[in-house]
């Protein structure tokens, strides 16, 4: 990040945008995911961008009307079980971003938030095999504790049956926001590029915690008890 700045600093004084794009994940309960994975998407998905717009504010602020655009996703609003890392980032990163537009507002520096849905990128083609990676790694109390059965009911209905990455849409939807959002003289707010950022998350957002609640466990969430409590029963 130093050497980028040395390197813009010395051609300009002045910046007019900087785009914060930078994300990693990592699916998975809680229970499943160790500290150092959790760190490592922080530091990755919101820590990263911080140190870069701190780092280049002065050639941000510079000149009035500049702007920085953060890329978050509707996940900075909504929590899906399966995905409190990479949710938890994302939460963080968007009130950073409010945090900063009002703190600049004198300044007029303009801070834009893009809050895509799931869309069609590597992403979602590799997320099954990340969250069996990660189960092939539990010590065997934690995979007693869930079991089996449990992880292939939660991968079917949260990944290869999930209604959202099923119907992924086209990420050219956020580069076209991304476009608006470095070139008009009022860039918005709050972008929602995507049917489902617009239509499903959002709304879903504004319901009552324990409508959200059951709605999740029953979309998203796996119909199998984990083998720990079936054992608590039986017991």
């Amino acid at each position: 990040i130093d050497t980028a700045f040395e390197l813009v600093n010395k051609k300009t004084k002045v910046l007019h945008a900087l785009v914060n794009n930078a994300g990693i994940g990592s699916g998975g309960y809680i229970d499943w995911i160790s500290m150092q994975t959790m760190r490592k998407i922080m530091d990755v998905n919101y820590f990263g961008h911080v140190t870069m717009t701190k780092t280049f504010l002065p050639l941000l602020i510079a000149k009035r009307d500049s702007r920085v655009i953060n890329i978050c996703s509707v996940m900075g609003y909504t929590s899906p079980p399966g995905m409190s890392s990479y949710c938890a980032s994302k939460y963080a990163f968007e009130s950073f971003s409010d945090c900063l537009r009002r703190e600049m507002f004198a300044w007029g520096l303009k801070v834009c938030i893009i809050e895509p849905g799931w869309l069609r990128t590597p992403i979602i083609e590799g997320h099954e095999r990340l969250v069996r990676d990660l189960w092939d790694e539990q010590p065997i109390d934690i995979r007693k504790r869930w079991g089996d059965e449990f992880l292939n009911d939660l991968i079917k209905k949260s990944i290869t049956e999930n209604i959202c990455i099923r119907n992924a849409e086209d990420p050219m939807k956020v580069i076209r926001a991304l476009q608006h959002a470095v070139i008009s003289s009022k860039p918005r707010i709050r972008y929602r590029p995507d049917l489902q950022s617009k239509f499903l998350f959002y709304p879903l957002s504004m319901f009552p915690d324990w409508l959200l609640d059951i709605l999740m466990s029953k979309l998203v969430g796996s119909s199998i008890l984990p083998a720990g409590i079936n054992n608590q029963i039986t017991n």
